[in-house]
């Protein structure tokens, strides 16, 4: 009699060593799990980038640029990175026409010039403010300076057909001209009889 009941002792024994082992185990493991899990700003440093934008939309432009062979404006196509909005494209279109052209034709603004700003107004006026470089390192003669006026103007024109007529300015004040030669009081229309072939 006193046998069996040592035997139940045991198995009790042993199923309550069982229990303490696995409640033990499972706290230990529980525990270090919480030590080494990263804070939810770890997390996002180890998230990985968000994906790449996708690539921003391009737009074809027409240029004008001058030749050695005569005294016109020259079309070239372009393509700029459009938008978000037609002054800002309008200053890349104004940008590519100072880098010059990629077929030979010959740019009428001074490399060094700088679009300081775009503006486009209701009444269909594009204020182009350059850097004073335009002036200062204006070519001089009636030619060079038509020809650097109306690149700009029939670029913006041309392109944008909102734009009815475009002001130009240096530095953000109003010039008289460029070289004495065309008024910039105003805004001037474009004059695509200077073209000399249409796009």
């Amino acid at each position: 009699m006193k046998q069996p009941l040592e035997r139940t002792q045991v198995i009790a024994l042993a199923a309550l060593f069982i229990v303490i082992t696995v409640l033990a185990v499972a706290f230990f493991l529980g525990g270090r799990e919480e030590s080494v899990m990263p804070s939810s700003s770890t997390l996002k440093e180890m998230a990985p980038p968000p994906p790449a934008a996708a690539d921003l939309q391009k737009k074809k432009v027409v240029l004008f640029f001058a030749s050695e062979n005569d005294s016109l404006l020259h079309p070239e196509e372009r393509e700029i990175e459009a938008g978000p909005t037609p002054a800002q494209e309008a200053g890349r279109v104004l940008e590519e026409l100072i880098r010059g052209s990629r077929v030979g034709y010959i740019s009428t603004l001074p490399p060094e010039t700088k679009v300081r700003q775009v503006f486009f107004t209701r009444e269909g006026i594009a204020y182009v403010d350059f850097s004073r470089e335009l002036s200062a390192n204006q070519l001089s003669g009636s030619e060079a300076e038509i020809a650097t006026v109306f690149a700009v103007v029939n670029s913006l024109t041309y392109n944008y057909k909102d734009v009815k007529r475009v002001f130009i300015l240096i530095d953000g004040i109003e010039k008289d001209t460029l070289d004495g030669h065309i008024s910039l009081d105003k805004p001037l229309f474009p004059n695509y009889s200077l073209v000399a072939q249409q796009p």
